[in-house]
This record gives C-alpha cells, sequence and structure tokens, in this order.
C-alpha cells in the first residue's frame, strides 16, 4: 500500500476548513489534494519501496500489473475543496472538444460528495436558455443572470458534473471531489472579482462557448451508494473498520471523518491510500471515501 503526501492549493476563493491538514499559512487554501499526478502538480510518495519517489513513478513501473497501461497519466485526480466563496462559472470541454482545441486525449467530468451544504443550499448548474444561439447572445452581452440554472443540493449528496456542463461550486461548499485527469478548465465569468493585485481574472468565453452544452444538467443523488461514471467508481463508507480492495486494480481511499496510523504515519482527514489487489487496510472506524478506475472503459 502507498501512502500519499496531501498538496495544498491557496485560491482566491479559498477559506479555512483545510487549514488544520495543511503546512502553509494562508487563510485561502481551495484544494487540499489527496492524488494528483499532472503537470500542474505531482503527489509524493510517504511509505515503502518508493518513499519519497513521485506518484508518476510508481504508476509508470507498474500500470501494465493494473490494467491501466493505455493511460499516459493516473487517470483521475482526488481532492477536498472549501469554497469560501463562489468559484467561478465554468465549463470542462468533453473528449470531442478537448481534442480539437488543446489536443488533449479526453476532456474532464467530474463529481462531488457534499460534506457541508453551500450557504445558499444550491450551486450554479445548466442552462436557463435551450439553444446555443441564445447562449452566445446572453454571454456576449453580458446577461449571465439571464443563462444561469441552479441545482439544490444538501450535505451528504453526490452530484456528477458532465463535461460540457456549464457550473459553480457556491459560497459555503466543502466537497470531496474526483476528476478525471484533464487539467482544462474554461471560465464562462468571475463574477467582476478581481485577484490580489486587482486585476480582473481573464475569461476564455470563445473555448467556454464552444464546449457548453445547454441541455446539460447534474442531478442530486444519495452519496451513500455506489456510483459508476465514465472513467471512475466511488462509494462512501462510514464507520467501517477495516477495508479490503477486492478489485483487479488499483483502489484509492480517502478520508473524510476521523483517522487512524498506518505504518507510523498519521492518516487524517484529505489524506489518501492507495491499496493494490487483495490488500487490506485497517481504518479504525473512520469514514472514507473508495474510488477506482472503471479498466473496462478503457479506449
Amino acid at each position: 500500500m502507498l501512502i500519499i503526501k496531501t498538496i495544498t492549493h491557496e485560491t482566491i476563493w479559498g477559506g479555512q476548513k483545510l487549514k488544520p491538514y495543511s503546512d502553509i499559512k494562508t487563510d485561502k487554501i481551495g484544494h487540499l489534494y489527496s492524488l494528483v499526478s499532472n503537470s500542474a502538480f505531482e503527489s509524493e510518495i510517504l511509505n515503502g519501496k518508493y518513499k519519497g519517489c513521485l506518484f508518476k513513478k510508481y504508476f509508470d513501473e507498474n500500470k501494465d500489473k493494473f490494467h491501466l497501461s493505455k493511460y499516459k497519466q493516473f487517470p483521475f485526480v482526488i481532492a477536498l475543496v472549501d469554497a469560501s466563496d463562489d468559484l467561478s462559472l465554468q465549463v470542462h470541454p468533453n473528449d470531442k472538444i478537448a481534442n480539437k482545441l488543446e489536443n488533449m486525449p479526453f476532456g474532464k467530468n467530474e463529481s462531488w460528495y457534499f460534506l457541508d451544504s453551500p450557504k445558499s443550499g444550491k450551486i450554479y448548474n445548466g442552462c436557463k436558455v435551450n439553444t446555443h444561439e441564445k447562449l452566445t447572445e446572453k454571454i456576449l452581452q453580458n446577461k449571465y443572470d439571464e443563462i444561469i440554472d441552479y441545482l439544490e443540493v444538501k450535505q451528504d449528496d453526490y452530484v456528477y458534473v458532465e463535461a460540457g456542463t456549464m457550473h459553480a461550486m457556491s459560497k459555503g461548499s466543502f466537497v470531496y471531489e474526483i476528476e478525471e485527469n484533464c487539467n482544462i478548465t474554461y471560465r464562462v465569468w468571475d463574477f467582476e472579482r478581481r485577484d490580489k493585485n486587482g486585476n480582473l481574472r481573464p475569461l476564455h468565453t470563445k473555448n467556454a462557448i464552444e464546449s457548453i452544452d445547454v441541455n446539460l444538467k447534474s442531478k442530486a443523488l444519495p452519496s451513500m451508494i455506489e456510483h459508476k461514471e465514465r472513467l471512475y467508481t466511488t462509494k462512501m463508507y462510514k464507520n467501517k473498520n477495516e477495508y479490503t480492495n477486492t478489485s483487479n486494480t488499483l483502489e484509492c481511499l480517502t478520508v473524510i471523518n476521523g483517522g487512524f496510523e498506518v505504518e507510523g504515519f498519521k492518516i487524517q482527514k484529505g489524506t489518501t491510500v492507495v491499496l493494490e489487489p487483495s490488500e487490506t487496510l485497517k481504518t479504525n472506524n473512520s469514514d472514507f471515501i473508495t474510488a477506482k478506475a472503471n479498466i473496462e472503459e478503457i479506449k
């Protein structure tokens, strides 16, 4: 098994909920990355044969054994997200658009388990307009209130955001996030927000308009069931004493409440342990979420 070192990411909309699990001094922590391996961030392994190595090295040397050889990088990213303010209204491209605009093999679908619900009780999700022409017209006129739709969510809800869905977490959201490992986000609107230097953050209007599917909207579903999406499957467990990986691929276990020790390391909220097939982890009645690749979906 691999114990993964968390990575803290400061953002303009981040908050303080992740501060107890971080080693940096800031009041604006947006992401606590539990497992990430791409051009932006690389997780470090804390134990075993690969101690001190980046996860990329382990993945490159072992992916064939776990039926993941067709992935150039680990297929998904895991993080806890603290939105103390609204995130920008945004969209991720689907496979076809990602290939066309960025020469990337696939786009990004993502999903959220709401550990705390947003203060408004809803997130930004989908479009009010039903044609692409009307969407373009309203965006170019800066009439965002006329196109933004909403989805009501509460604590312990699960939301799958399909690529092409216009969306944003809203203020107060605290989520476990798993997303496909494609680092492409097109910002539609940022509520006229300015960065620490007083500058408006850039928008990606042309690519965003091309990526949005006006027919896509998410649903809020119960979290306490298994959710099988395109490239990954997730399931939440509460007050479980141990967990065994019974699959034939790598499985990630991320603590969302409680904690325990493994090989002298403190496994606390936000920490991910990667289990190889047949490995068992004693979890001391903690709450956690598991995630594994849907290997039959590999193209």
